[in-house]
């Protein structure tokens, strides 16, 4: 899978029950500091969440802050939605992401 030069992304944690919603110009990067936990007192570090279930291309990102913030006003079930539109199993995304 390859990404334009922006994307919006869902992380969850292993549990499903946290869901984070963020918006980067180099998403393997982004993803892999989520990962690798690189600020410990970040909300993604506290509830380990690093599963990458959820993402979309932008080119512009003007374009993909629009999206982020639409997806961030959601309500959770919208988000699992969105997730299963495209994922249904949930599962983690990284490994086709640096393939």
């Amino acid at each position: 899978m390859r990404y334009e030069s922006c994307a919006v992304y869902i992380l969850a944690n292993l549990n499903r029950s946290v869901l984070y919603t963020g918006v980067t110009s180099d998403l393997v990067k982004r993803v892999a500091d989520h990962r690798a936990r690189v600020d410990p007192l970040c909300f993604t570090a506290r509830y380990r969440v690093d599963q990458l279930v959820h993402f979309e291309p932008f080119q512009d990102v003007r374009g993909a802050i629009e999206r982020e913030k639409q997806i961030k006003g959601w309500t959770r079930a919208k988000k699992v939605a969105l997730i299963e539109s495209r994922n249904r199993e949930w599962k983690d995304l990284w490994p086709e992401l640096v393939r």
